[in-house]
């Protein structure tokens, strides 16, 4: 099949043998997938009319006159879902099914589309670093389905523009990304604790110990996507000291090289301290390399600085050291009023 460079086209429920060939084949790659198509999923016997009847679309991949591929999408209660999503097993890696979601992407945006959503099995590993790497996060309970296949389906969004707070499943599930992104800014120069090059294993155990710190209530870890592409990050650390609940240190602030100047670090910010806010904490606290970008940032979205310490950090040569600028911010905390006081 190789030999047939695969073409993406309309799906027809005249493909109706060649989904559920597919399918089928995807499925018994794994122990315990049973597939019953008239008891469970008949909707393949016409799927191009299953998705059309709810305002979807649906697509096939064809080379040399085999169905090698699909993928169909639908709205939904405030996001439009990502379903149907295969691809043969000698197809895999050769960027068609990043060419398929794409193409269910890009329908469900030019509808409106603000979210995306999909299911996948808990035992589809392989497509879940696919999902992960196209910047849909885990989020959510677990959905049971009670079939034959006794399936578990983990849930994953991607917000097409906007900032959102990962819980431990879904910062586990962006690890890869997450540390992407920082290896990307660090080797830009950024002064983030580490120096150039920053190896993607030492990258990786960072967020993967912030995943952690999520899970334990230690860390907020907020996420950033800009068309579709998780792009930025910030965390807050709420580990204070005892004599300090009322305070979070901001860390962390990254955006990816490319997404750079598009108002993504301020919306992450934004965020970030709308969050802090909604935990109690009144004082937040950061520290930064003087005359960076990130300076202009904060100072005018209204932080006062609170003192400089030369030498703080190297700079990426190792040999010469740069100035740190400490920066504070009061947040306004809504005070629930007390019993009998009007609000």
């Amino acid at each position: 099949m190789r030999n047939h460079p695969p073409a993406i086209r309309a799906g027809r429920d005249a493909d109706a043998a060649g989904f559920i060939a597919l399918i089928g084949a995807c499925w018994a790659e794994y122990p315990g997938c049973v597939m019953d198509v008239d008891g469970e999923v008949p909707e393949l016997r016409a799927l191009a009319s299953y998705f059309a009847k709810s305002g979807g679309a649906l697509w096939a991949a064809e080379a040399g006159g085999e169905v090698v591929g699909v993928v169909g999408v639908a709205p939904g209660e405030g996001f439009w879902e990502i379903c149907k999503m295969y691809v043969a097993r000698e197809h895999r890696g050769s960027g068609l099914a990043r060419a398929l979601l794409e193409q269910a992407e890009g329908f469900a945006r030019q509808a409106g589309a603000a979210r995306l959503k999909l299911w996948s099995d808990t035992r589809f590993e392989r497509a879940h670093a696919f999902y992960a790497a196209r910047g849909y996060v885990r989020t959510g309970a677990i959905r049971v389905l009670n079939d034959l296949s006794n399936s578990l389906e983990f849930p994953f969004m991607k917000p097409i523009d906007g900032v959102e707070v990962l819980d431990a499943a879904a910062a586990n599930s962006a690890e890869r990304r997450l540390a992407e992104i920082l290896v990307a800014c660090v080797d830009a120069g950024g002064s983030v604790s580490f120096l150039p090059p920053l190896a993607p294993d030492i990258a990786g155990a960072f967020y993967r110990r912030a995943a952690a710190d999520v899970a334990a209530g230690r860390k907020l870890l907020l996420a950033g996507w800009l068309d579709g592409v998780l792009s930025g990050t910030v965390m807050l650390d709420l580990a204070t000291p005892p004599n300090q609940p009322h305070r979070a240190e901001v860390q962390k602030l990254l955006v990816h090289p490319d997404a750079r100047r598009r108002g993504l670090a301020r919306a992450l910010m934004e965020r970030a301290e709308l969050e802090a806010a909604r935990t109690g904490r009144s004082l937040l606290t950061l520290d930064t390399r003087a005359d960076d970008f990130a300076e202009g940032l904060y100072r005018g979205l209204g932080w006062t600085e609170a003192g400089r310490i030369p030498g703080y950090a190297l700079n990426a040569d190792r040999t010469t050291a740069h100035v740190t600028v400490l920066f504070y911010k009061n947040l306004p905390i809504e005070r629930t009023p007390a019993h009998g006081e009007s609000g």
